[in-house]
């Protein structure tokens, strides 16, 4: 399942912080995958991220113990 991010939108990382998506932005070298822009919840730092980044499963030989399946999960409120 392909998954769609838009402005507005709040995520939880698989960590466990929260982010709001700010904006979709194109990437200043041309490349032809966007960059989220999304905001901590509780901090309010900015970050940048390629979409197909932000959009993949978490690496689980990495973190095995990891419960969520994508970086960035959607959080519906």
């Amino acid at each position: 399942m392909e998954m769609t991010v838009n402005v507005g939108e709040k995520y939880m990382h698989f960590k466990g912080n929260t982010y709001i998506v700010i904006a979709i932005s194109q990437h200043e070298e041309g490349q032809q995958d966007d960059v989220v822009v999304y905001q901590a919840i509780n901090t309010g730092t900015i970050y940048g991220k390629l979409l197909s980044v932000f959009c993949s499963p978490v690496d689980k030989v990495k973190y095995p113990a990891c419960i969520q399946e994508m970086q960035f999960q959607r959080i519906y409120n």
